[in-house]
């Protein structure tokens, strides 16, 4: 059975996020003479070596080809050619047909032109002229011998058998075959490798590497069009003047950094950033994603990663970017005892440690790079010297949600009733790309709505549809589990607002959405640290909903299945991270480098498991307990409250302060 119970609240909240300013165009052009490009060399066609060679192959045969020997009937050679006695001899060739051979004095006869001029032509063609096609030898034979039977020996025609095998049709039965794979194969491989840009479009180069080159006069975003990200802006600005300036530095011994990594989690302007500083530094910059490095074919990867960097030389300065690294960058020794240590993918990160920080120099290539599992990269990428600098960029915070939400709704047509703080404030810990999908996502709503601008409603729909999913209006709920479903959320609104530490409830309502038959809404504050009774009263609100349902109907339902999900992660996280145990006491399970995600033994002892399990379900019951004492005290405003929901189906902050009066 779907869940019933839902929240706006995300795990993390953060402070950074970065959006591109839409209509900023970079148009300023480096002055003095332009130079006239040169026209690119033409690359040899190894086809036309194939075609030559094809047609050699076929040219003995283009005569036969081009004048082919005429079949005809044996009433035609019956009734044209044996009265005149025209036919010097006959050759029946593999028992299929008969080759006829004129005469020679029939050649230029102007009393057979008819017949045969055709075929002679102004000189004398050896033959055969004619052949027919027999279905068997006997019969051709005694056929033959019936019009002979007349004449004397001496005037009958010679027949003779051969035996011929064509070397040509068994030649092209497997050539055709042949460059048919051939043709097949190279447009497999272009359309594997971008139909020829970079590496690998075609056999002899498929270790190139396939790094898509921007040369510095094709990049126009800059850092204004980056939004909320002023201190990683700082940090990557002194890379840009390096490029630009080197000499302010290099007269203070000061050396250009090797490599910058982006860190953060999805959709915080990782690869926007990336982008902004090839636009700024106005240099050549190779972009490519670290999962193009693995192929199937040994080798591979470490030869497209010696190629980048070689390309990378020759363009100096320039900046190679690597989105996604940790394809490529994964700690080795990492599920070694399952896949083995020396694999394809950690022979490519051996071949980039040394590209990087290796025996050779390579003066003015700056690698960046981004990444949203960096507990999963290798300590010797990290280390300074190939990567000296690691920029964390997290979730925004209110003041740069503002500045997104302005950038993405500068294309949008809104209304006077827009209030861009007040959309910042509804949703913390959302990214710069959540952000962007609810400004489509409420001009979409409108314009299924048939209106001509955009209003609040719309934008509040949307966060709802992002947070939840789509209202299932039509989906056939009875009266008996509508009414489960309204004591069930009743519980959690009611839990909630008698209790301190929780979030403030916005919103609570019982239409299906996405998954979930029911939802209650919580404005989550940005804070970075909570207390132990924080967690303990959230764990008996969310229990709320079950301890309702045995209240007012002696009965629990299944629909607390993401209630029990949430209660049981925060409950272990309690007593095997954070130390909230009086038992298991100040001790941290807690793993942030990541190694212990494929190990397969736990970091504490089966003693120590047991009691911790124990100290959860402990934890468990006691929130459980306190939720159905806080319900039982609070029975009346419970009922109003369903009762409420039922007949309104969606209820606000408003109508809960109207039967449980303010909040304390």
């Amino acid at each position: 059975m779907p869940d019933m119970h839902h929240t706006s609240k995300k795990n993390s909240a953060g402070t950074l996020s970065c959006q591109i300013m839409a209509g900023k165009v970079n148009d300023n052009k480096s002055g003095g003479a332009s130079k006239q490009p040169s026209a690119p060399k033409r690359k040899f066609n190894w086809w036309w070596i194939y075609i030559a060679m094809l047609i050699a192959i076929l040219a003995p045969y283009s005569a036969s080809l081009v004048s082919p020997v005429s079949e005809i009937t044996w009433k035609e050679f019956e009734k044209d050619i044996i009265p005149r006695n025209a036919v010097d001899r006959i050759v029946i060739v593999n028992n299929e047909k008969a080759e006829l051979y004129i005469r020679k004095e029939f050649a230029n006869d102007p009393q057979f032109k008819p017949v045969f001029t055709t075929k002679f032509g102004k000189g004398i063609n050896p033959g055969p002229h004619y052949f027919i096609t027999i279905g068997s030898v006997e019969s051709f034979e005694r056929k033959l011998d019936e019009l002979q039977k007349n004449l004397p020996v001496k005037d009958r025609i010679d027949l003779s058998y051969s035996r011929e095998t064509s070397w040509l049709p068994q030649i092209l039965t497997w050539i055709f075959p042949l460059i048919l794979l051939i043709a097949l194969w190279s447009f497999l491989l272009r359309r594997n490798t971008g139909m020829g840009t970079g590496g690998g479009s075609s056999l002899f180069n498929f270790s190139k590497s396939t790094a898509t080159l921007v040369e510095k006069e094709s990049s126009n975003i800059t850092f204004d069009d980056v939004a909320g990200l002023e201190e990683a802006e700082m940090e990557v600005k002194e890379i840009v003047d390096f490029l630009k300036n080197p000499q302010v530095f290099t007269v203070l011994g000061a050396k250009i950094p090797k490599g910058v990594i982006l860190v953060g989690p999805p959709g915080t302007g990782k690869t926007l950033l990336a982008k902004a500083v090839a636009g700024e530094a106005k240099v050549p910059f190779f972009s490519i994603s670290g999962s193009e490095f693995v192929e199937m074919f040994v080798g591979v990867g470490a030869s497209r990663v010696r190629d980048l960097f070689k390309r990378a030389k020759e363009k100096a300065p320039c900046i190679i970017f690597i989105d996604e690294i940790d394809a490529i960058g994964r700690s080795r020794g990492k599920g070694a005892f399952l896949s083995g240590g020396n694999d394809e993918r950690e022979s490519t990160l051996n071949q980039l440690l040394t590209e990087m920080d290796g025996f050779g120099t390579n003066s003015g290539v700056i690698v960046l790079a981004a990444t949203n599992r960096a507990d999963m990269l290798d300590p010797a990428l990290l280390r300074p010297g190939r990567f000296d600098r690691h920029i964390y960029l997290e979730l925004p915070n209110l003041r740069e949600r503002e500045e997104i939400f302005k950038v993405h709704m500068r294309p949008l047509v809104l209304d006077e009733s827009i209030d861009v703080h007040f959309l910042a404030a509804q949703t913390p810990g959302f990214s710069g790309a959540d952000i962007a999908n609810i400004c489509n996502e409420s001009a979409l709503i409108a314009a299924r709505k048939k209106k001509e601008k955009i209003g609040k409603e719309d934008f509040l729909d949307a966060i709802d549809r992002v947070i939840a999913g789509l209202e299932k209006k039509s989906k056939i709920i009875s009266p008996e589990e509508k009414k489960l479903i309204a004591y069930h959320e009743a519980g959690h609104a009611v839990a909630s607002w008698r209790l301190k530490n929780i979030d403030p409830l916005v919103k609570v309502s019982i239409i299906p959405r996405g998954k979930s038959l029911g939802a209650a809404w919580y404005l989550p504050e940005e804070k970075q640290l909570r207390s132990k009774s924080a967690f303990t009263e959230h764990l008996c609100a969310t229990l709320a909903g079950r301890a309702a349902e045995e209240i007012i109907f002696s009965e629990i339902s299944s629909g607390a299945l993401d209630d029990l999900e949430k209660v049981t992660k925060e409950a272990y996280l309690m007593v095997t991270y954070y130390g909230f145990n009086e038992k298991i006491g100040n001790v941290s399970f807690y793993d942030s480098t990541g190694q212990q995600d494929n190990s397969l033994v736990k970091p504490y002892s089966e003693e120590t498991g047991k009691i911790i399990d124990e100290e959860v379900r402990q934890l468990v019951d006691i929130a459980y307990t306190r939720a159905k004492a806080l319900l039982i005290e609070n029975k009346d405003t419970l009922i109003k409250l369903a009762e409420l929901l039922l007949s309104k189906e969606v209820i606000f902050r408003e109508d809960l302060e109207m039967i449980l009066g303010p909040r304390g």
